[in-house]
């Protein structure tokens, strides 16, 4: 029993990843075992690309969000704190506010 789970499970992740095209191959296979109509085959395709994209898309989020939050534990600054301070930069270079210079004394003789 624990085998046949963790085969539909390992097929499951493997249909995740497949082209439509090898999703149809594997739905023509599966259909032509089970001896499913054409109409149900058709449900099946339509099914495990629906399952396929949604489970890239899932997976897409999961990594986006591992990486978001791998790079705020490393302390990396974002685009948008980049950007702000570049701006802050910007607006006190347009100030040239004149530097002060310190006058040497003079030594009187």
């Amino acid at each position: 029993m624990f085998e046949e789970l963790k085969k539909s499970l390992d097929k499951g992740i493997e249909y995740a990843f497949m082209t439509t095209d090898k999703l149809a191959k594997a739905a023509r296979d599966m259909a032509k075992e089970n001896n499913l109509t054409k109409e149900e085959a058709k449900k099946l395709l339509d099914l495990l690309v629906k399952k396929s994209e949604e489970t890239k898309k899932n997976l897409e989020v999961n990594f986006q969000e591992l990486v978001k939050t791998t790079l705020h534990k490393m302390n990396v600054p974002t685009k948008e704190e980049i950007r702000s301070l570049e701006a802050r930069i910007k607006k006190l270079e347009a100030k040239k506010v004149p530097v002060k210079t310190a006058k040497k004394p003079v030594k009187k003789v």
